[in-house]
């Protein structure tokens, strides 16, 4: 057992003169850790979390000085001293953005030096211009492996459908799945490759299915609502708002909306409230446009999206599999989609949103998603306004075969009208003719003051990253 994991930097917010971080310790249970220091004089006690398998959970809420031009600031963990660069006023604003950190089967597994390729990439970046902030846009965590690794839940499986339908799991049970999640972010925050960065670069994360289980929402109803799969829900919805928020789960919705200088940032939770039929409930969708108005004052709003909101539309190739026998499993990545013929209204409901908030506002959109295991370039386009869809999948996770990104590309090369003012396209990657890039990638973005964001897509095995420029809402031109 590691002695103290950690820290793990969680951005909270920024105001004038401060940025609002925390940050999370591992420590064994019954020790007592030290107090952060930052090197301003600021003195932070830690607040226990969670006990759990021989360990506590702690969380330093702090505060930095904001200063001008960019400068570390350092704080201190008893012997261990870390730095952090918080955003500068008039300076770019640096951004990682990264998916899909892990896979479903395990493999690559923790400790195989091909795992992290990436991750030691966007160190050797992080070291030579600092980025102020790591979002991670979903999938941190690959859970699928609590139905294999959690004894009860094998036996769950072997049973009966109706058994597994009508069987409630034992106290000890639930126990041994929160011990799983428990360890599991134990174990991935600890990797040598990642420590440094999550200690230096304050992140912000949303959640996708993996951080639950794969297909989370988007099972049948019957599966969704028994009392295994809400244990497991529940469990999992516990150690995200503990891990990747560092609070408890006192609310029904992660959403979250933060302003730094003129870039706005929105993260609306796809996941909480999801089911086969809906994305998001009415609160969730009150939430999201109230949100967007805290916003109103941005030049540039940056919206995570686990699921790209531009991508190739596969509905068709979904209403195929329901009607054949024993396929409706392999649906649920295809339901997964704000494309799914079951949440079509929903989709068109989210660009109207979109598009009339940047017409009223005259705020420049882009997206940010991951979740295909693709790197990929989409365009939506409503008269003068266009929104960029950035897609990057995945960090960890291996892309998907040389065929299926193949005919992922072709299908993408005609232009789809989704309503009758809304156009749809997906672009070829910069420099490349390819729309669909099999190959694992993450995304660095800078957010000048200017309003202009480049944004480069770095990709395993290519020597130099794929770069391109999206210009203020005011100078744009629709191709």
């Amino acid at each position: 057992m590691n002695r103290m994991i950690g820290p793990i930097l969680l951005f909270q917010g920024m105001v004038t003169e401060r940025c609002d971080l925390a940050a999370l310790l591992v420590t064994a249970k019954g020790e007592m850790p030290p107090p952060l220091i930052v090197d301003d004089g600021g003195r932070w006690p830690p607040e226990a979390l969670c006990h759990r398998a021989g360990r506590t959970l702690w969380r330093y809420a702090f505060s930095v000085r904001l200063q001008a031009p960019k400068t570390e600031v350092s704080y201190t963990l008893g012997l261990q001293r870390w730095g952090v660069t918080p955003p500068a006023r008039h300076q770019p604003l640096r951004i990682a953005f990264t998916s899909c950190n892990g896979s479903e089967d395990g493999t690559p597994p923790l400790g195989d030096p091909h795992r992290n390729v990436l991750w030691r990439q966007i160190a050797k970046v992080h070291a030579q211009s600092p980025f102020h902030l790591l979002l991670q846009g979903g999938d941190q965590v690959y859970a699928d492996l609590v139905w294999k690794e959690v004894e009860p839940l094998q036996a769950w499986q072997r049973q009966t459908r109706r058994e597994r339908l009508q069987t409630s799991l034992t106290s000890e049970a639930i126990d041994a799945v929160a011990n799983f999640y428990f360890e599991g972010y134990c174990r991935l925050w600890s990797q040598p490759d990642l420590a440094p960065l999550l200690a230096s670069i304050p992140s912000l994360m949303m959640w996708d299915d993996h951080d639950i289980f794969d297909g989370w929402g988007s099972w049948p109803q019957a599966f969704q609502a028994c009392s295994v799969h809400q244990n497991l829900g529940s469990i999992a919805r516990e150690h995200f708002a503990l891990f990747q928020r560092g609070a408890p789960p006192a609310c029904s919705h992660f959403g979250w909306a933060f302003q730094l200088g003129s870039i706005g940032i929105i993260a609306p939770d796809l996941r909480s409230s999801r089911t086969r039929q809906r994305i998001m409930d009415e609160v969730s969708w009150r939430w999201m446009e109230n949100a967007l108005t805290t916003l109103a004052a941005c030049r540039h709003v940056l919206i995570v999206s686990t699921v790209p909101v531009a991508n190739i539309d596969l509905s068709w190739l979904e209403r195929l599999l329901f009607w054949l026998p024993g396929q409706w499993w392999t649906q649920d990545d295809l339901r997964d989609q704000w494309q799914s013929y079951a949440h079509r209204d929903e989709w068109h409901r989210l660009l109207q949103l979109l598009f009339d908030f940047s017409a009223e506002h005259q705020i420049r959109l882009s997206i940010l998603s991951g979740e295909i295991h693709l790197a990929a370039l989409g365009q939506l386009q409503r008269g003068d306004i266009d929104i960029h869809q950035f897609t990057s999948s995945g960090v960890v996770h291996p892309p998907p075969s040389p065929l299926v990104a193949w005919l992922y590309d072709q299908y993408g090369r005609h232009p789809k009208r989704v309503t009758e003012a809304v156009q749809m396209r997906m672009c070829p990657l910069p420099g490349l003719d390819k729309r669909y890039l099999a190959a694992r990638n993450w995304l660095s973005i800078e957010c000048h003051p200017s309003d202009v964001l480049d944004v480069k897509w770095h990709v395993e095995g290519r020597p130099e990253p794929l770069s391109m420029r999206v210009p203020p809402l005011s100078s744009a031109t629709v191709r």
